[in-house]
């Protein structure tokens, strides 16, 4: 309740203050997802991010304090606090705030009990390993492997682990040991509230060059459209004067409607015919 956050400690006080004040400060305040962050890779998204946006690490339940005293939108970010989360600030929008997050992770390799962001698979082919106990431990991670000229072998494709799936003690060792490494380690976006609404990444998550394309698809096409029904805009008034010109000009060259415009046309469209005409018949 706010009553209590009145009561709270100076130093937790400051902290509640201090996430207020940020909220205040800039247009979007968000939440990512620090599970899993190597000090050292957190310290150097910081420093990427430091004319971007603002992090900021706390207790949850200073967090939540802080948003239950601001109140809505900011509030509507509750749901979305988890064990890992800390607040990120900046005036950035939700989409390039996203995409700037996602240049911060890099593959790592799977910790047991970890879900996999995507299906893993394992491709056939050669390994590095020289025959010894790997061939078992392949094989109980359900990867088949054998012995060919002195050096263990993945016989076929395997998808190890689907997408979801919880990795395995196992697997996540023989994955490691292939060099297999799966995991997405950076700065996740749970949610943001931008101009009072809430983004989530399912939202976020576009394809740029995908979008693009389709616009361009839909551009040509509008374009045709207007052309070819005969809707005139600023685009397109003189591609439409100028196909009714070549259309009445073919019209009239075939029908023989003489102007001056067009009496050349139609004495060479006669003349090409009566050679042709006389192709068929034979005469000279």
């Amino acid at each position: 309740m706010v009553l209590y956050t009145h009561h709270l400690p100076a130093w937790k006080r400051k902290e509640v203050e201090e996430i207020k004040a940020d909220a205040g400060k800039y247009t979007l305040v968000g939440l990512v997802d620090m599970y899993g962050i190597p000090a050292s890779q957190l310290q150097q998204i910081r420093r990427n991010l430091r004319s971007k946006a603002k992090i900021k690490m706390t207790r949850n339940t200073l967090i939540r304090c802080a948003f239950d005293e601001v109140g809505e939108p900011v509030a509507l970010l509750k749901p979305h606090l988890s064990g890992h989360s800390a607040l990120i600030f900046t005036n950035e929008n939700p989409f390039r705030l996203y995409k700037t997050l996602e240049k911060t992770k890099t593959k790592m390799a799977a910790k047991p009990g970890e879900t996999a962001p995507a299906d893993i698979v394992v491709e056939k082919g050669p390994t590095s390993f020289k025959p010894g106990p790997i061939v078992g431990e392949l094989q109980q991670a359900g990867i088949p492997a054998a012995i060919e000229a002195g050096k263990v072998k993945i016989r076929e494709t395997r998808t190890v682990v689907k997408k979801g799936e919880v990795i395995s003690a196992k697997l996540a060792d023989v994955l490691a040991k292939l060099d297999i490494k799966p995991m997405d380690v950076g700065l996740s976006l749970q949610a943001a509230i931008f101009e009072g609404s809430v983004y989530e990444p399912s939202v976020l998550a576009i394809d740029e060059d995908l979008i693009y394309s389709q616009m361009q698809l839909a551009a040509v096409q509008a374009f045709n459209l207007s052309v070819n029904a005969v809707i005139p805009t600023k685009e397109t008034a003189v591609p439409i004067v100028e196909k009714a010109a070549r259309e009445a000009r073919s019209l009239a060259i075939e029908a023989g409607v003489y102007s001056k415009d067009v009496i050349d046309a139609i004495i060479g469209k006669a003349y090409r015919e009566s050679v042709a005409l006389r192709g068929v018949t034979g005469e000279h």
